[in-house]
């Protein structure tokens, strides 16, 4: 397959995750990324361990490389006006650039994207902030922790109210930065086709909390509709029943009902046909009305049998269920065995991504790269002599 992206030039100044997460999907989409980094220190996230990994003598931390495949490293300090020039010159040949420091803050060095955009007008500039470019809270630093909190994320995640003991939980990983990383490589490749048309190329301006109120999805819409605030259900569903663990007689294990179809099925299996026809039951809007009734009796009859004599029937029933796995079970399931999911990259141990277009994985080969990998090699790209190397290294401009 023929790289969608072959040929476009990513600059990448972002660190953490939101960033990187976007330009990690660019770079597998075949787009050359280069990510520019701290001298010594590098991305926050190289350091952000244990769990460490060790290539050719470097320890990064596994969170690092969750996010940087596919990508070159150069170690150059955009806080001294050398080396501000010399990103300043990528990004004069670069088609997209991905910032993710606060509003304004990258203007001091002529980063910011009106400066790079004046010297190079075809460029896609993509800011990715906590709260946007403008309004009241342009000017706050963005965590996903906090995001998920102020969203409204964490007001339906976890079990119970606050007077049964229950209490608001962060989603296990940084989803709204992962959303938002997705979200602006989305706009990323559609100011791009804009490009071909017009000549011209954009801001992107992504905001993590924006992105947190629009995947709230059918539950900012419960609140829009109903005008109540959601309540935080646990591992139910607030529109559907039943949809949810299920305690086998060995193992708890998932069933979705999405439809009353799937949901005459399940009575048949349960041994309770009666129950299509229980006016408690007969839709899914009456079970929702007798959540209760309806988990008690499914409960009842799933803990007569072990789990797997469950899964096997509920399968061959087209009724949606499954297993509770571990990250590790889930990474050693024969289904992600069979889409090659987990892959070694230089030694490196890492999942790949879940895009095919034609049969053939978009998947980036470089491997996670060493701090300043790869300067030597953006700096000879630029022109820049290898004595001017030396002395860029001599007075610390860059690194690598």
């Amino acid at each position: 397959m023929t790289a969608p992206l072959a040929g476009v030039r990513v600059l990448d100044l972002s660190r953490v995750l939101a960033g990187p997460w976007c330009t990690q999907l660019l770079a597998d989409l075949g787009a050359e990324v280069t990510k520019i980094e701290r001298p010594g220190a590098g991305d926050d996230t190289r350091h952000w361990g244990p769990p460490w990994h060790d290539r050719d003598g470097q320890k990064v931390a596994a969170y690092f490389l969750a996010a940087n495949r596919g990508k070159r490293s150069a170690a150059i300090d955009f806080g001294t006006e050398a080396g501000a020039a010399l990103v300043r010159q990528l990004a004069a040949s670069a088609d997209v650039v991905v910032e993710n420091f606060k509003v304004g803050g990258l203007a001091r060095f002529g980063l910011d994207a009106a400066s790079l955009r004046a010297a190079n007008p075809r460029l896609v500039v993509a800011s990715i902030t906590g709260f946007g470019q403008d309004g009241p809270y342009a000017s706050r630093a963005g965590y996903d922790y906090i995001i998920q909190a102020m969203g409204g994320l964490m007001s339906i995640t976890g079990k119970g109210d606050d007077e049964a003991g229950g209490e608001p939980m962060r989603v296990g990983v940084a989803v709204v930065d992962l959303f938002t990383g997705m979200y602006a490589a989305v706009a990323i490749i559609a100011a791009l086709y804009r490009r071909e048309k017009s000549g011209e190329g954009a801001h992107v301006d992504m905001a993590l909390f924006d992105t947190q109120l629009a995947m709230l999805a059918n539950q900012s819409s419960n609140a829009l509709v109903s005008g109540k605030d959601p309540p935080r259900q646990g591992n139910t569903h607030p529109n559907i029943v039943p949809y949810q663990p299920f305690a086998a007689s060995d193992q708890r294990i998932i069933i979705a009902v999405g439809n009353d179809r799937q949901f005459a099925r399940l009575a048949e299996l349960c041994g309770h046909p009666e129950w299509i026809d229980d006016s408690r039951f007969a839709s899914n809007a009456a079970r929702v009305s007798h959540r209760a009734a309806m988990v008690e009796a499914v409960a009842q009859c799933v803990a007569l049998h072990p789990a797997a004599y469950w899964l096997d029937r509920l399968e061959q029933a087209g009724i949606p269920a499954g297993p509770i796995n571990t990250i590790s079970q889930a990474l050693e399931d024969v289904q992600a065995q069979h889409r090659a999911m987990v892959r070694m990259i230089a030694g490196t141990p890492l999942v790949g991504s879940p895009v095919r277009i034609d049969g053939a994985r978009a998947d980036a080969d470089l491997p996670p790269p060493n701090l300043g990998e790869h300067t030597a090699d953006v700096l000879r790209e630029l022109g820049v002599s290898p004595a001017d190397v030396q002395r860029l290294r001599d007075d610390n401009v860059v690194g690598g």
